[in-house]
């Protein structure tokens, strides 16, 4: 009986640690299982591209080419000092004469062509030499808040370094959603408000179509962003997109009048997944690694002004919301916001959310809403538009449009920060390799391809006080969200009956500018085809349980059928979508529960365990730690089944010892 049970529970061990083999590789934790949370050196390098406000048309070209070369010599000086240990490993002389001073070198002659190319068609400028030198910023300056743990980190992850790519997020990157204030309440509207809203409903890009380029930042240049996007909408953007191309695209919008690009950089869960640009640029090359996160919702509504109407938005408008390099350059220009369901009310900046269980992350970016009404871009992609006063006015020469409210909710959930996000993994956006993955740095894009007949139907829609879009026109519904009982949390008004659409509270942004709440439609997965140049998904998609959502309009942006590829020429045929995940169904509205009821995710635990009492930390929300942790892993994968495999192996030991117990009994007996 004895040789019986250990000769099982050596079986049943051995799958359980075959699943869970090499789960910590790349994690950023080490060997208690603790994050590796000191703060990390980094690279600051001043941002000349913000001093270029006016650049020549001719010019144009070659100088975005050189901000481009700028960045990716950061990039690459940053990796040098990752291999050379942080910063601590050499004494600082070194650490310039090898890292910092031919840094500057390069810069210098970067900066000096981009002048010159200035100089032969406009004003030289002035002052761009001084920018050249950059500043090694070490770590320990007291960004960490959380578990301290100076071992060595797991193989693949960088000395001194957090998260799977070594390079964060760190456990201070982390704040309890419950412990934020409210934010302050929107200005009051003026009778001439427009007070309307029009919804596009462009799903939540199911279909994984991502790259790593900014056509608005660098055009022509592969990889200008050094991080990966979503996008939804046009499914053409690329770095080598022509104004052209993006007109003739297709889009994964509900109305094909909506041709616009929307994009942002993925969020991606610290679990040890190799996606498959692990070793890409703009992925796991430059520390952007681990498994991306299809979102559960996106929510994509156009909002008036609380002072008077909006004019339409030009053709191939650009806009650029918060800084992708905000960590360094500091929160001149940075926009995010970072939030929970039911609790929408308090906004970070800074921190990713810690939510409460049943409760989903929540992004929000809240887009420029004055136009200088004749450029559609600018030489820094920001002085041609411009936020609202805190009264809702535009600065002198500008004019407004449409306020762009984008909402992006994950079912992802809160870090297990006691153990370094072993027992329920990190999270965080992609970066710059140098700005640590910070949620300081989250920014959105946009460029504008409505038809114009279906721009002038936005816009009379906002100033008429209607609520338009994917789900059809309605009569004005502006709600003021109340307070939820018990939660502090600010529950989003009743959506129209019948109507498929769902409203929600103003998240609030870091910007003066707050609309006002308004009925929106929120998009969920849907199976779609693969798009040229994309990067295949390798996760399990979630799609949405259209029996408890029928009103709920979901996309893709193929139907199966035969299209033309506008960069090739050549014709392509949709592949349905083959995940067997189960689908979840997905809510139509946000909820604000008093006591949110737990849910449960993709990459949750396969078996539900008695949680202990959950905790609140000097590092935020601590998740109910479960009696025994359980392995991570998808559906189907080997840690569900060697979990899976705990009480069958036990049941198969007790039926054995009772036949062989029932032999013996009748042996005595005769």
């Amino acid at each position: 009986m004895a040789l019986m049970l250990g000769g099982g529970g050596l079986v049943a061990a051995n799958v359980y640690a075959s699943a869970t083999e090499g789960w910590g590789d790349g994690s950023g934790a080490n060997g208690t299982g603790h994050v590796l949370s000191a703060g990390m050196a980094t690279i600051y390098c001043p941002d000349v591209g913000s001093r270029l406000t006016t650049v020549p048309d001719a010019a144009r070209p070659e100088v975005d080419r050189e901000l481009a070369l700028l960045d990716r010599q950061t990039a690459e000086a940053y990796r040098q000092l990752q291999q050379s240990g942080q910063g601590g490993g050499q004494e600082s002389g070194s650490v310039d004469a090898t890292i910092m001073n031919p840094l500057k070198d390069q810069r210098a002659a970067t900066i000096g062509r981009i002048a010159d190319a200035i100089d032969r068609t406009g004003e030289r400028p002035q002052g761009l030499d001084a920018m050249a030198a950059c500043t090694l910023r070490p770590g320990g300056d007291g960004a960490s808040a959380g578990p301290q743990s100076t071992a060595t980190p797991s193989p693949g992850a960088q000395p001194g370094g957090a998260g799977q790519g070594g390079n964060g997020p760190v456990v201070s990157d982390y704040a309890d959603i419950t412990s934020v204030p409210p934010a302050a309440p929107n200005p009051p509207q003026q009778a001439d408000a427009s007070r309307g809203s029009f919804t596009s409903d462009c799903g939540v890009n199911a279909n994984g179509l991502f790259n790593s380029d900014n056509v608005i930042v660098a055009p022509g240049v592969s990889n200008g962003a050094h991080h990966f996007h979503d996008y939804v909408g046009n499914q053409g953007n690329n770095a080598f997109a022509s104004d052209d191309d993006l007109a003739n695209a297709g889009t994964s919008c509900v109305d094909k009048g909506d041709k616009s690009s929307y994009y942002w950089p993925v969020l991606r869960l610290q679990n040890g997944t190799q996606e498959r640009d692990a070793g890409s640029p703009g992925g796991g090359t430059e520390g952007n690694a681990g498994q991306i996160v299809t979102p559960k919702q996106v929510t994509l509504t156009f909002t008036g002004n609380p002072r008077g109407k909006v004019t339409a938005m030009p053709r191939l408008l650009r806009i650029i919301t918060g800084d992708a390099k905000a960590f360094v350059n500091g929160p001149g220009n940075a926009n995010a916001s970072w939030s929970c369901t039911g609790y929408e009310d308090r906004q970070l900046k800074d921190k990713y959310p810690l939510c409460p269980p049943g409760s989903d992350v929540v992004r929000s970016f809240r887009f420029q809403s004055c136009w200088d009404g004749r450029n559609i871009d600018s030489a820094n992609h920001r002085t041609h538009v411009a936020f609202t006063a805190p009264d809702g006015s535009c600065p002198a020469g500008f004019q407004a449009i449409p306020q762009l409210v984008e909402r992006i909710v994950y079912d992802v959930k809160a870090p297990s920060l006691q153990d370094g996000g072993r027992t329920v993994p990190l999270f965080a956006v992609d970066s710059f390799p140098e700005q640590l993955h910070k949620p300081v740095t989250d920014h959105g894009d946009f460029i504008n391809v409505f038809d114009e007949d279906l721009m002038r139907q936005l816009v009379d829609c906002i100033n008429s006080g209607r609520t338009c879009g994917s789900a059809g026109d309605q009569p004005g519904t502006t709600a003021s969200p109340t307070a939820s009982s018990g939660s502090g949390a600010t529950a989003s008004p009743s959506a129209s009956s019948g109507s498929g659409s769902t409203a929600t509270s103003s998240p609030g942004s870091g910007a003066a500018e707050q609309p006002t709440a308004t009925a929106t439609v929120t998009s969920a997965p849907a199976p779609s085809a693969t798009q040229p140049g994309e990067l295949p998904r390798t996760d399990a998609t979630v799609t949405p349980d259209r029996t408890t959502a029928p009103d709920r309009h979901t996309t893709a942006p193929d139907d199966g059928t035969p299209q033309q590829d506008h960069r090739t020429g050549k014709h392509r045929t949709a592949e349905p979508d083959r995940s067997t995940a189960p689908a979840p169904p997905t809510p139509s509205s946000t909820p604000a529960p008093a006591r949110p009821a737990p849910t449960q995710s993709v990459a949750a635990q396969s078996v539900p365990t008695q949680p202990a009492p959950a905790q609140t930390t000097a590092a935020g929300y601590v998740p109910p730690t479960p009696a025994q942790p359980q392995p991570q892993g998808t559906h189907g994968a080997l840690a569900e089944t060697g979990a899976h495999l705990w009480p069958a192996a036990l049941g198969s030991l007790l039926a054995m010892s009772g036949l062989i117990m029932l032999l013996r009994a009748r042996r005595l007996r005769y």
